[in-house]
């Protein structure tokens, strides 16, 4: 059994710890949090100790789960690492992609596990349409979020569009050839809203958009390939997959085939709309995580796709930013 402490325990924090208490292999030693009030709530409802400090926390656990605002990541975790501590921290990995980079240079000389809590990995949506063989030539994705203060102490690119980038990058195998990007600040300090094309060696261009002053909340994927498009919903947790195939000479009249043209031939058209496996994301990622430990596996999500995530959200925040130097 894996003893983890759990450092921030916040809205997020708070579902961690519920489904920390969930997993029979994990002990839930105890907490960190720096509001005393809430502390005091939290180490009642759950019925867990709260330890003042990490030096305190750390002489009972195996391994912390990082759920702080991002500013205080590294220093967190770079203690956790240094005192040979496996760390699950919540994205984005670090404040600074510098700060990115020697984390995972710390996490190599220590030779502990290292997960980053990029938690769309594990929706049921994104799994089921990875059983499809997914080789993307264009994919679009739309996070669209109602507007919250929380969150708003970085860019959306950092803050919602980050989750898409782990996801392309997860899904292209390719080298990262050109970005091009624009943005927009609306109610905050950094964009609110931003659009980037990232094109691969390999051919593949992804576009991504992402607001968090949107009228409502929306969080689609779209792949596109030879002969298939792929629609995953990660927010309604449902996967659409329409398939090209040769038409039979003989097709089902209530077939859909599609006509190529004189000489071209036809096309029948599959769809599919898989059932999902319900699965806590957040859970799954945790148990993923002990797993790691226990038979000392590579994490899921590790700390370079951690700071390859951050890599293209700063090349793409850098190119919004030299949009508004022109103006």
């Amino acid at each position: 059994m894996v003893r983890i402490g759990v450092i921030g325990a916040g809205h997020l924090g708070k579902i961690h710890i519920r489904c920390i208490k969930q997993i029979p292999q994990l002990d839930l030693v105890g907490f960190m949090d720096s509001d005393d009030d809430n502390a005091a709530r939290v180490a009642e409802e759950y019925g867990i100790k709260r330890f003042m400090s990490v030096e305190e926390m750390y002489k009972e656990v195996d391994a912390v789960d990082i759920v702080t605002p991002t500013i205080s990541h590294f220093d967190l975790a770079s203690h956790a690492i240094k005192a040979s501590k496996h760390v699950f921290i919540e994205k984005p990995l670090t404040n600074t992609l510098a700060e990115a980079k020697e984390l995972m240079d710390l996490g190599y000389e220590a030779n502990v596990k290292i997960q980053v809590g990029h938690v769309e990995r594990f929706n049921p949506a994104f799994i089921k349409a990875q059983e499809y063989d997914l080789k993307p030539v264009f994919i679009e994705t739309h996070r669209l979020a109602e507007f919250n203060p929380r969150g708003t102490d970085v860019s959306v690119v950092l803050d919602l569009m980050i989750h898409d980038i782990d996801i392309t990058l997860s899904l292209v195998r390719s080298n990262v050839k050109n970005i091009q990007a624009s943005g927009v600040n609306v109610v905050s300090d950094t964009p609110d809203i931003a659009n980037a094309r990232i094109e691969f060696d390999n051919g593949c261009v992804a576009n991504l958009t992402a607001s968090r002053i949107s009228m409502k909340n929306m969080r689609k994927t779209r792949v596109f390939q030879r002969d298939a498009y792929v629609a995953i919903d990660f927010l309604k947790k449902s996967t659409e997959i329409f398939r090209l195939d040769e038409a039979p000479a003989e097709p089902d009249p209530m077939a859909l085939i599609l006509d190529l043209g004189p000489g071209k031939g036809k096309k029948q058209i599959h769809f599919e709309n898989p059932e999902s496996a319900p699965i806590n994301s957040i859970q799954r990622e945790l148990e993923l995580f002990e797993n790691s430990i226990s038979s000392n596996l590579p994490t899921e999500v590790s700390v370079e796709d951690g700071y390859n995530a951050m890599n293209i959200a700063y090349q793409i925040m850098e190119k919004i930013q030299s949009k508004v130097n022109i103006r």
